[in-house]
């Protein structure tokens, strides 16, 4: 998908290193709640609320922390590095229902789903968030 929105709207690749880890989280969120929500609503075609209720479970900061936490043996140093940063990164609002640590460990999480969709490594991508919510018993 990303190089179809790069094509029919004439942006320019960037080089992964000019990111921020908190531009990277940025993108990673709304990567990680696409293919999130897309499972949701491929599960049971239910109501709004309903399939809002659901993909909430699997995208608040405290889901996110333990995604990190089962995955992180499983990270390239590469990856591992992302996330690294991400949880270092000094964000400018917090989760209103997380505590600080788990935050800070969702970022890094989001961070590294940024990094993987921003260089086209959308089968890594599913593999990690696939293995991980097997792991947390969310799929």
């Amino acid at each position: 998908m990303l190089y179809k929105i790069q094509e029919q709207f004439g942006v320019q690749p960037r080089d992964i290193r000019e990111y921020s880890p908190l531009a990277l989280a940025y993108i990673g969120d709304g990567v990680y709640e696409l293919v999130i929500r897309t499972i949701v609503v491929e599960q049971a075609n239910r109501p709004a609320g309903d399939l809002h209720r659901t993909t909430v479970e699997y995208v608040k900061a405290q889901t996110q922390a333990r995604l990190f936490l089962v995955l992180k043996e499983e990270l390239t140093e590469e990856e591992a590095d992302v996330v690294r940063r991400g949880r270092n990164a000094k964000p400018y609002t917090t989760a209103k229902n997380a505590s600080r640590a788990d935050y800070h460990k969702a970022t890094g999480f989001e961070a590294l789903m940024g990094w993987l969709y921003l260089t086209g490594q959308t089968d890594r991508l599913l593999e990690l968030i696939r293995t991980g919510l097997e792991r947390v018993k969310l799929q």
